[in-house]
């Protein structure tokens, strides 16, 4: 492992390569401290740390504390997600958008220039709805010195620059860097926050509110978490495939036997996204709204309530199936096999292959959905068992490992393509080949 690490120094072009994404990494790292104009940050900083279990909280992890600073930078990334997803639904409903995506590489580009469209247009409505918020005043607190229309229209300029700026760094580091660049600056925003977490968590035990037997404990959970973590994301159901001898021109092409990889967790995080985003629309609401229903109703939305993990499961189960049949179709799948010759032993080819591929997917989502329930619900487990203030787990924890997963995986993919060992050695290298 230690020579692998040793060999990324050797290749020039892998060096550039990681050197270029950590440099944009730290452009964006460094735009999170400055604040948009005619905002007091100190204000709105007390005010936030009422506001953690509501969609702010949620903006706020992913723009990597950015929401609490009032930085141009405050949208971070999720007026892109938001639009990508928006973009995938719609390629189911309309068949304009379905034929571009089954163009290409030109086809891609086009509904790329689509979602950076509707980016905009997001960044724009969501830069209102803050600027709005802030001259409210968030928990009663003044945080605008000079509310008026100039106000407005500086916020959502400056906030829609910020996700557009973000949103190129993106795409550069994806381009020339290593990695997916929107998934690495939504996993430095979290990273970013994971020091002053472990700095809480010791003041807790210096102040006996965590014992050290306690915290062991909880250094196990953390371990055995991203371990499983780990193993879910890269666990996938090999549906066997054999294609028969075919007569390409004057060329004969021998049959062979491959595999068909289905992921158990095909949806990745968007389902507990999803999830959490309803669940704290109520909580949300409460803050702009002063009615008794509200009143009565937003003790159910909260973290340790038994409704909220309960419908919290609901949803993400709900959400896996939802995004799996979106993003997967198993009738396309069954129809491209059949036009190369490609077969699952035993099973027709056409409608027969679709239904077991569809019936399979169904068994394993089930299963990807139960892992993320799990993963997602821990964070109330620890709070209400072993006092633990911060939120360790959840969609964070499944975006920092899932991140880090695909990162790793490139740079292997590079140092194998220049002839030395991957991370996994010889050893690994070896069963790739014989597995392939």
């Amino acid at each position: 492992m230690a020579s692998s690490f040793w060999n990324i120094g050797k290749i020039p072009e892998l060096r550039n390569r990681i050197v270029f994404t950590a440099a944009l990494l730290a452009v964006y790292r460094i735009g999170i401290f400055i604040s948009t104009p005619g905002v007091d940050r100190v204000a709105l900083g007390k005010a936030f740390k009422q506001l953690g279990g509501t969609l702010f909280g949620v903006f706020n992890m992913f723009s990597g504390g950015a929401f609490e600073q009032a930085s141009i930078f405050a949208l971070g990334i999720m007026p892109y997600i938001s639009s990508s997803i928006i973009m995938q639904l719609l390629t189911v409903v309309i068949p304009t958008l379905e034929r571009l995506q089954k163009e290409g590489e030109a086809g891609r580009r086009k509904i790329n220039q689509y979602t950076r469209y509707g980016t905009i247009v997001l960044a724009v409505v969501q830069g209102y709805a803050i600027a709005n918020y802030l001259v409210q005043g968030p928990s009663g607190l003044q945080v605008v010195s000079d509310p008026g229309p100039l106000f407005y229209v500086m916020t959502i300029l400056t906030l829609t620059a910020g996700t557009t700026f973000i949103m190129w760094l993106g795409e550069q580091i994806t381009e020339r860097g290593i990695g997916n660049g929107i998934s690495l600056i939504i996993f430095a925003g979290i990273v970013a926050q994971l020091p002053r977490a472990l700095f809480d968590t010791f003041n807790q035990v210096q102040e006996s509110s965590i014992t050290p037997v306690q915290l062991l404990v909880l250094g196990a959970i953390v371990l055995g978490v991203i371990a499983a973590i780990i193993f879910f994301e890269q666990a996938q159901r090999r549906i066997p495939v054999q294609y028969a001898k075919r007569l390409v021109g004057k060329k004969t092409y021998a049959g062979q036997t491959t595999h068909l990889p289905l992921k158990i967790n095909t949806s990745g995080v968007i389902p507990p996204i999803f999830a959490s985003s309803i669940l704290m629309f109520p909580a949300t609401l409460a803050n702009f709204v002063d009615a008794d229903l509200l009143g009565d109703i937003t003790p159910f939305f909260s973290f340790n309530s038994w409704f909220y993990n309960t419908a919290y499961v609901v949803l993400i189960v709900f959400f896996c199936y939802f995004y799996t049949a979106v993003t997967f179709n198993p009738i396309d799948v069954a129809d491209n096999m059949k036009k190369y010759g490609g077969y699952i032993p035993g099973i027709r080819p056409g409608k027969k292959t679709a239904e077991y591929i569809d019936r399979v997917l169904s068994r394993i989502t089930f299963g990807g959905a139960l892992y993320l329930s799990a993963v997602c619900v821990l964070p109330t487990v620890l709070i209400t068992t072993m006092n633990v203030q911060f939120m360790f787990g959840g969609t964070g924890l499944l975006i920092v490992v899932g991140v880090a997963l695909d990162t790793v995986r490139q740079i292997e993919s590079h140092l194998i393509t220049r002839h030395y060992d991957g991370f996994a050695g010889k050893k690994g290298r070896s069963i790739r080949g014989r597995q392939s």
